[in-house]
């Protein structure tokens, strides 16, 4: 690897250490140390620092000038989450000659600074001395956000199954010990606050099901002709159905479409999400605009948009930017906070896009394209 200028000419070595001398680059690649995200810290055979990149000046907050031609543990003081000098504990240039160096660990810098920190040990022969140590130095912000995320999803989650499980395990064995007692119309409406109970649970597990597939770039879509206006109409006459005033729901069509090849039932799963925050969280009447769109996927031409939007007071400005994360709330009237965040997930493994805004009517506007993605065989 080679050695931008800016980490290696203007340094000095200390008096009693060898000239620095630049990291090898055995693939000729010429790549430069300061282009790399990481932080990159690497000592020559006697101990001194000969690369310090320009990550590593930022992670540590110490300068390649000061750094360059210095003692390894005088340029990179790292202690263990216990206080002690890591260097001096891990030995590199002493100890087993067939160590190949340290697996990444949280170290401490001064100040209290954590980070991660993974070292290689570079022998120019197996069980020969070490040749070169390198050091990867990497900040654990990232990483946190990660975890906090991790713990706040197991919070959430652990909060909305304790509601209706408490309410199921009651239910039940109120009715086991107790059957006798109770009138066919009470056993029915505590049968029917079960199952109730038990399509949450459901429905939360799935919601999980699908945050870990999307995270982990795993959502599967089996793609079919989806005839998106038809869609949306069967969710009207389900809200309808279900005492929602039919003039709430204004449904306009531009026609043609194109042939739309998407999930059927991913498709279903946003247009409930969107229609459920309008009916639940807006006022007014709720419209929802089917039209043909440019397609956002480079090489299709068209695409089909769906707006659903309504008369509500909307979406403040500064919560714009938050709406499609984790446990976002429009309002305090329940909901996970999740709906929004999956809606995301699976409008981009479509290859289309969503964005939010304020609509012509005062309240909230939802808008995803898809693109008319026709499976391989059929192009």
């Amino acid at each position: 690897m080679s050695v931008g200028m800016s980490s290696t000419r203007d340094a000095q070595p200390a008096p009693d250490a060898a000239a620095p001398r630049p990291a090898a680059d055995p693939a000729g690649l010429g790549i430069d140390p300061d282009d790399l995200p990481d932080g990159l810290v690497v000592a020559d055979e006697h101990g001194h620092v000969v690369c310090f990149n320009a990550a590593a000046q930022r992670i540590t907050a110490v300068p390649a000038a000061d750094a360059l031609g210095q003692r390894l543990e005088k340029a990179l003081p790292l202690e263990d989450l216990e206080g002690r000098r890591w260097w001096q504990l891990t030995d590199p240039y002493g100890g087993l000659a067939i160590r190949v160096g340290q697996p990444e660990r949280n170290l401490l810098l001064p100040g209290g600074r954590e980070v991660l920190v993974t070292v290689r040990y570079v022998r120019g022969e197996p069980t020969g001395p070490v040749r070169r140590v390198v050091v990867s130095i990497r900040d654990t912000e990232a990483r946190r956000r990660t975890e906090r995320s991790h713990a706040e999803l197991i919070a959430t989650v652990a909060h909305e199954l304790r509601s209706p499980l408490t309410s199921v395990k009651g239910f039940t064995a109120t009715l086991l010990a107790k059957w006798s007692r109770f009138t066919d119309d009470q056993k029915r409406l505590m049968l029917e606050t079960v199952d109730a109970d038990a399509d949450r649970v459901t429905r939360l597990i799935a919601e999980l099901l699908d945050i870990s597939r999307i995270d982990s770039g795993r959502l599967e879509l089996r793609r079919q002709p989806v005839d998106i206006g038809a869609a949306v109409g069967r969710h009207i006459q389900a809200y309808v159905a279900a005492g929602q005033p039919a003039d709430r729901f204004l449904l306009r069509l531009e026609q043609p479409l194109p042939a739309l090849w998407a999930d059927p039932d991913k498709v279903d799963q946003v247009l409930s999400n969107l229609l459920e925050n309008a009916v639940r969280h807006g006022e007014g009447t709720v419209t929802i605009d089917v039209t043909p769109s440019a397609s956002p996927r480079e090489g299709e031409d068209t695409g089909t948009s769906v707006t659903v939007s309504d008369e509500g007071a909307g979406i403040p400005e500064e919560s714009m930017n938050r709406v499609f994360t984790r446990f976002w709330r429009g309002s305090k009237r329940g909901g996970t906070g999740l709906g929004l965040y999956i809606v995301k997930g699976i409008v981009e493994a479509h290859g289309g896009v969503i964005t939010v805004g304020r609509a012509p009517g005062g309240g909230a506007e939802f808008r995803f394209t898809l693109p008319v993605s026709a499976p391989a065989y059929l192009t």
